[in-house]
């Protein structure tokens, strides 16, 4: 019996592409465990280096600056120095900045690794994601290693808090910052060897300077408006100033994308409405994961006294389900239903996984209510995110793949800042409120003890009610924005100025 012939879009592909797929996934899986592993290792880090209370932030806020600012500026690097060359440096980069955080001997230097992190991190992010998109143009193909791509960066951080309590606790918080050397270099080698970027590819136009300049400030003072907000409080003057701020620099930004002949962000790639919808609704999601990660491992460690190891470890359901939900539902699904309809049901699925969440507490038994919660919102967030991965750089001129994917990468991090800062605000205003009208029946060291884990609980339910919400709009803005069909044919991203109206499609022979 002869054998069936591949489809064109398979012929025409990179034969490493499926080892380009490890080392792609492996610099991804370090840039997301890095923004939970630090976190976990910050009191002992603080303690040894002598940082105080009100700069102990800026361990977090120096990376999370660095990178949501210049993500597009990172994105713009890749489309012009090529992706695997973006790649690889930023690779290099990220294992030494971990060093210099690692051999730390004070504050200072503490927060320029960080930065420096956060810079390279930049590189890294879009270069990955973009990469994976020019190499895997077949649907089927491109399904599985979204999916794969998927679990790790839905994945990844709650990986972190398993990998940080571990190191911090059996090893030194520096192993938190020394384990990233070892994923970057064995990426960066087998990057080197094995990926081969298509030709054709790069955007060779001039920088957008003024682009560059006013994105990146915008992004900056957004993202510290609200680390800022976290710290100060919503009406403070300069909260409220870098939220101005950034809504004009940004807002001059997008004038200045509609006029420069070359601009950083070609508008093109957001008023896609499929993109567009994307980015909206995956920004959203972020803002109510990045609230529930703070929330569970504060009352996980303090309420129910867990070690960082057993908190970790804790998080495992949810792991498990997004590794399912991305690799076994949205993967099997991908090619078969269109993106809404695995989006919007999977972020309603961990609306529902976070609803049993708000009846959280003190006593709350883990295995009758914590572990079921997780397991869905997993599953849901998995089933999400591959779609979204996916669909968020299909169709997108090759020569504007980097931009498109620091968009992605830009949403989930300004998600992230929006999301720390919004709930917990929502959850300390409603802890203050529980203690003023619960305080005062407390008369014994124990009594009051308990009214403030109660305090801390009720607290924590309120935000989560919000993130509940959050993600229910985040359903609505996929299932409304979102209204491309399902990929019945294999995909080759196009090229020239009219690439995301004409995509290029080739019939898909089934095997």
């Amino acid at each position: 019996m002869s054998k069936i012939p591949e489809s064109p879009a398979i012929q025409g592909a990179d034969p490493g592409r499926w080892k380009a797929l490890v080392f792609i996934a492996l610099a991804q899986l370090m840039v997301v465990l890095d923004a939970t592993i630090v976190n976990i290792a910050l009191p002992s880090a603080q303690q040894d280096l002598g940082i105080s209370d009100g700069n102990r932030q800026w361990v977090i806020t120096a990376y999370a600056l660095a990178f949501g600012g210049l993500l597009l500026f990172g994105g713009r690097i890749a489309d012009l120095w090529g992706r695997k060359r973006t790649f690889v440096v930023g690779l290099i980069g990220f294992a030494a900045a971990s060093a210099l955080g690692g051999a730390a001997n004070g504050e200072a230097m503490m927060l320029g690794a960080r930065a420096l992190q956060g810079a390279f991190g930049a590189l890294l992010a879009p270069a990955a994601l973009s990469l994976l998109a020019v190499t895997f143009t077949d649907a089927k193909e491109r399904a599985k290693a979204f999916g794969i791509y998927g679990a790790i960066a839905g994945g990844g951080g709650a990986v972190g808090l398993i990998l940080g309590g571990f190191l911090t606790e059996y090893l030194n918080w520096r192993w938190t910052f020394f384990v990233n050397i070892p994923f970057a270099i064995v990426a960066a080698v087998g990057a080197y060897l094995v990926i081969r970027e298509p030709a054709g590819g790069r955007n060779r136009s001039s920088l957008d300077i003024p682009g560059v300049i006013l994105s990146t400030l915008g992004l900056v003072a957004l993202v510290y408006g609200f680390t800022r907000a976290e710290s100060e409080g919503w009406s403070d003057a300069g909260t409220i100033g870098l939220f101005v701020g950034s809504a004009v620099l940004l807002g001059v930004f997008v004038l200045t994308e509609a006029r420069v002949k070359s601009p950083l962000l070609p508008l093109r790639v957001l008023t896609d409405r499929n993109r567009g919808g994307v980015y909206l609704s995956l920004g959203l999601a972020v803002i109510a994961m990045f609230g529930l990660f703070l929330f569970l491992t504060y009352y996980l460690q303090v309420v129910k006294g867990y070690s960082p190891v057993m908190t970790g470890f804790a998080f495992l359901p949810m792991i498990v389900g997004m590794i399912v939900g991305s690799t076994q539902i949205g993967t099997r699904l991908m090619t078969r239903v269109p993106p809404r309809l695995l989006m919007a049901p999977g972020f309603l699925t961990a609306g529902l996984g976070m609803l049993l969440l708000t009846q959280l507490e003190v006593g709350t038994s883990y295995a009758g209510l914590i572990l079921p919660a997780q397991l869905l919102l997993g599953l849901g967030m998995g089933t999400a995110f591959m779609p979204a991965m996916s669909l968020a750089t299909l169709g997108v001129d090759p020569r504007d793949a980097g931009v498109a994917s620091a968009m992605v990468n830009t949403s989930q991090q300004v998600g992230g800042a929006i999301g720390t800062a919004l709930l917990n605000t929502i959850a300390a205003s409603a802890t203050t409120a529980y203690l003023a009208d619960h305080a005062a029946g407390a008369t014994t060291p124990a009594a009051q003890k308990l009214v403030q884990l109660q305090g801390m609980v009720e607290g924590y339910a309120a935000a989560i009610w919000w993130a509940v919400g959050i993600l229910v709009l985040s359903a609505t803005i996929a299932f409304v924005l979102i209204n491309t069909g399902k990929p019945e044919t294999g995909v080759v991203a196009g090229s020239g100025e009219g690439a995301d109206d004409e995509v290029m499609k080739v019939p898909v022979i089934a095997h």
